[in-house]
């Protein structure tokens, strides 16, 4: 990069910082994500005092759909980071729907799941 590009990327410093701390909150989330089904899953072998295996089941996967959920939120952030720190170089704008939009689906899902195994639970 020459010293023009950097000076020329001095004036966009805000928006970077923006997009890093954007990135560290969707990575946050991830975590938080994943912890939720691990602690779902593990209170309910640990504490659960009924034992189903459509139940047990239905914890297992609401802990594996977490972590896969993490994962991929984990790989979509940091792709879209990237994707906005080109933008910001190249003074363009895109909204991110696309991974908005996939995120939104599996929050859903995976509150459906939750829900389901309250309702088998009780």
């Amino acid at each position: 990069m020459t010293e023009e590009q950097a000076k020329q990327q001095l004036k966009y410093a805000q928006q970077h910082l923006a997009n890093e701390r954007t990135y560290l909150a969707w990575i946050r989330t991830a975590i938080s994500i994943v912890g939720v089904g691990f602690l779902a899953t593990s209170l309910h072998f640990t504490i659960g005092n009924i034992r189903d295996p459509l139940i047990d089941t239905l914890s297992v996967l609401v802990g594996i759909f977490a972590c896969m959920f993490g994962f991929i939120i984990i790989i979509t952030t940091t792709r879209n980071y990237k994707k906005k720190r080109r933008y910001i170089i190249e003074e363009k704008f895109y909204p991110s729907d696309q991974h908005i939009s996939l995120i939104s689906t599996m929050l859903g899902i995976m509150i459906l799941l939750i829900l389901f195994y309250f309702f088998l639970l009780f």
